[in-house]
Order: C-alpha cells, then structure tokens, then sequence
C-alpha cells in the first residue's frame, strides 16, 4: 500500500511502498478513503510534537474509512462499518490499523471528507469551550486564528452555545470564512487593533487562542475581570509569557487544552463531547469547512497550505 512515510526529522516525508498492517489485539483495520490535515502533523515531521512517534511513522492524525479487518479480542465493530478514528499517526495511507476505543461509528449521511474534519477540530473546541471554560449564553468570545482548522470550529460553536462572537483573522478571505461560521463582530488582524476593537465592546468573557505571539499579548488586555483564556496552540511560533500578577488583579484565569491527552486520564469526557457533537452534525447546527480537498500524491502541498495559513477550515487528503 502507499502510505506517506517519515523516515527522518532532517528530510521531508515520502510517498513509500510499505506491507499492508494486519490489526492487532482489540484494533480494526480501516481502508482509508479521507484524513485530515493537523497543524500537530508539521510539528511531527520536525520532531516537536509532544506525542511524535518513534521513526520510521506514517503522518495522518485523524482518518475516516471503512472497516475491513477486526483484530482478536475486539468489540463493537464489523467489517463494512463506517467509522471516524483519532489515531494520533497513520493516517495517510491507504489501510490503517487503530486501537477500537479510538474509533466512533458514522451517522449514514455523514460523507467521509467531512467526518476526516470533524473529531479534531471540533472535539478541541467544544471541549475548550465547554468543559474548560465553560462558556455561557450572552458572554462575550473572543476567537483568533478564527478561519483556521480549529478557529472556524470555535466560531461555530460558541454561536451554538449562545454566545455574542468576535472573530479575528488575517484578511477579507478569512473574514468572509468567519462571518459565514457565524460570527458577530469580526477584526483584521492585519489592520485592526483588537484591545480597541474589544474595549469598544465591553471586553472578552473568554478568549480562544491557537495562535499565540503579540495577538496573545492583545487578547490578555481585553479581558474582563474574571474573563478564562484557552491557550490552545502558539501557530505564531511564540509561546507566550504570562505574568501572575496580572492575573491576579483581574482575576483571570488561563486553561491549557490539549484534547488528544483525554485519551488517557478522562476518555469519558472526550467520548461524551464528541456524542454530543455528532448529535449537533446530525441536527445541521454544525457543517466542517474544507477549503482544499487534495489526493496523498499533493499531501505535501497540503500541509503547506497550513504552515503558510493559506488554508481555511480543513485540508482533507482522498486516497481514492
């Protein structure tokens, strides 16, 4: 099978011919038909990535397929299943194969390139923002990075969770791509202040941030008291530094999210959000953004379109 293959933190990944995997104790076997793109997909190639897997890796977070194999000592599944899998790694290839507990059954209607977008993006955000921050009706949510593969996602979700939306992005493209997601108020991060866009608001309730650097530091100054941060992702590059002392006198309070690491301390809580948005899907109060549908030959493009922020939403890769 073809699978796309990383053999080196030092050089890019490659195309390669590699045995089709035969599925373990309590695994299935998926015949990959879409997997989507990840910003932690970049941090991988380099090495970064705080799960990066031991070399030689197939790239590939999150997949959707069909069932074709079921490995000894597994449950709930068949083959001919249509499922979703969070795999962490493998995605990118033809034929997969991935633990039981990490793959969730399809809805009949839900097509393949959409589920390969839907459990990272919006299992990270619905998550942030419910059961961290826990964010109510009428508050006030302040997205950055808001065209990107979990921006839009926030954006979607905080209007389901009644919230009054503001959504920053770079350029008219991604505003356009916000505004259609739902938001109320947009801001240019090319061109826009956002602390004097916010203090014209009333200020932020909850601030959510995949992106780090300086929008970071402006978000901070636009807090209300008691207003929550989710530091989400640094896209920017920069982590930024936080002083506890203003955290202090606004009562402020930060919540790191990293969605993946429920898997292993509280799989209830990362299984229940992801019911809770396939019901969402199901009602229509919830539709993932593809913006670039590519076959594994241009998967390298694609990740480019997320390290150069071309990209809105989701990049989806086909194998067929």
């Amino acid at each position: 099978m073809r699978a796309y293959h990383v053999t080196s933190h030092d050089a890019p990944p490659a195309i390669r011919d590699i045995s089709i995997p035969e599925p373990g104790a309590g695994q299935i076997r998926v015949k990959v038909e879409s997997c989507g793109l990840n910003f932690a997909d970049l941090l991988m190639m380099s090495g970064t990535y705080q799960e990066t897997p031991p070399l030689p890796f197939t790239l590939g977070m999150e997949v959707a397929g069909t069932v074709d194999a079921i490995g000894p000592q597994t449950a709930g599944f068949a083959p001919g299943d249509r499922v979703a899998v969070f795999g962490g790694q493998g995605g990118l290839a033809e034929y997969g194969c991935f633990d039981s507990a990490r793959a969730v059954h399809l809805p009949a209607d839900m097509p393949f390139r959409d589920a390969a977008a839907f459990q990272v993006a919006y299992g990270t955000s619905h998550l942030a923002l419910s059961h961290r921050a826990q964010l109510a009706p009428g508050e006030t949510l302040l997205v950055l990075g808001a065209a990107g593969g979990v921006g839009l996602t926030a954006v979607e979700i905080g209007k389901v969770m009644g919230a009054r939306v503001v959504a920053c992005a770079r350029g008219a493209d991604k505003l356009a791509a916000a505004r259609a997601a739902g938001a109320d108020v947009l801001i240019d991060a090319a061109t826009d202040d956002i602390r004097t866009v916010m203090k014209d608001l009333g200020g932020a309730d909850v601030v959510y941030d995949p992106v780090g650097g300086d929008q970071f530091a402006a978000a901070f100054r636009s807090c209300r008291p008691e207003a929550r941060i989710l530091c989400i992702g640094f896209a920017s590059g920069e982590v930024p530094q936080i002083k506890a002392n203003h955290l202090l006198v606004k009562n402020i309070t930060v919540h790191g999210l990293y969605w993946g690491g429920y898997l292993n301390f509280r799989p209830e809580v990362l299984t229940g959000s992801l019911a809770t948005l396939m019901a969402w899907y199901a009602d229509g109060k919830i539709k993932p953004h593809v913006s670039h549908t590519l076959p594994l030959e241009q998967a390298a493009a694609g990740l480019e379109l997320l390290r150069s922020r071309k990209s809105t939403g989701k990049v989806v890769i086909e194998m067929s």
